[in-house]
C-alpha cells in the first residue's frame, strides 16, 4: 500500500511563545509546561525520548518516562546493563525530547547523565508495582530472548524465587540517571511554520542561564 507521507500536514495556530512569558528560571518554566500538559490530559506527559550515542558513534533513542526532577537535573530509571545504560558508561552526553503533540509542544534537552546515588534509587524502586519490580529482576534488558516464552519462564523463576519476600530487592544491575541540563529548548508551533523557539543556556561558570531564540 503506497502511503502519500508527504501530504499529511496540520497548520499550527494554537498559541505562541514570547521572550516575556518565559520564567527566569528553565527549571520553573519545564513544571509549568508540564503541568499544563498533566491539566490538559495528554497520555503521559512525563514520556520523554532519550537518545544517547554508541561506543562506534551509532545515536539510539527510545521512549523513557521521567520520574522526577531537582537541581541535579532529569531523573529517570533503568537497567544499567541495557543498551542506553552500557553507551552512557561510554559517553554521558544524551538529549532528552518530550514530544507533547497536542499541544502543539516540544521541549528539547541536552546535557550530562550523572548517576543517582543507591538512596535515590532504592526509594524509587520501592515505589513500583510489585510486578514491575519482579519484571526488573526477570528482565535482561536490551538482550536477545528466543521467544515471550522464555521472557513468562524468566518471570516465573523470579516470582517464585520472592514469592516469600514481602519486600522485592533492587537488582544489582538497575538504577538511575540525573541529565544535568546545559540547554533546555522549547518549542512553540506556529503558523506558516514560524515556529518559536526559545532556548535556555547554561553561562560558562554553570550558574547562570542565557536565552536564545532560534530560527524555526
Amino acid at each position: 500500500m503506497d502511503l502519500d507521507i508527504a501530504s499529511l500536514r496540520k497548520e499550527y495556530a494554537d498559541g505562541g511563545l514570547a521572550e516575556a512569558d518565559l520564567s527566569a528560571d528553565p527549571y520553573d518554566m519545564f513544571h509549568r509546561w508540564m503541568q499544563e500538559s498533566i491539566e490538559a490530559g495528554l497520555h503521559e506527559p512525563n514520556a520523554m525520548v532519550v537518545s544517547t550515542v554508541s561506543a562506534d558513534g551509532r545515536p539510539t533513542s527510545r521512549m523513557v518516562l521521567l520520574k522526577g526532577i531537582d537541581e541535579r537535573g532529569f531523573h529517570f530509571y533503568t537497567n544499567r546493563s541495557s543498551a542506553k545504560g552500557v553507551h552512557l558508561a561510554g559517553n554521558s552526553s544524551c538529549a532528552l525530547l518530550f514530544p507533547w503533540h497536542p499541544l502543539e509542544r516540544q521541549v528539547r534537552i541536552t546535557g550530562e547523565a550523572w548517576d543517582l546515588p543507591e538512596a535515590d534509587v532504592n526509594a524509587y524502586f520501592a515505589t513500583r508495582p510489585r510486578a514491575s519490580r519482579l519484571g526488573a529482576w526477570a528482565s535482561h534488558q536490551s538482550s536477545e530472548v528466543a521467544s515471550r516464552a522464555e521472557l513468562a519462564a524468566a518471570y516465573d523463576e523470579v516470582a517464585a524465587r520472592f514469592a516469600d519476600d514481602e519486600v522485592v530487592p533492587v537488582p544489582p544491575m538497575w538504577g538511575g540517571y540525573a541529565v544535568h541540563p546545559a540547554e533546555i529548548e522549547f518549542w512553540q508551533g506556529r503558523p506558516g511554520r514560524m515556529h518559536d523557539r526559545l532556548v535556555y543556556r547554561r553561562t560558562p561558570e554553570g550558574t547562570d542561564w542565557t536565552t536564545h531564540r532560534l530560527a524555526p
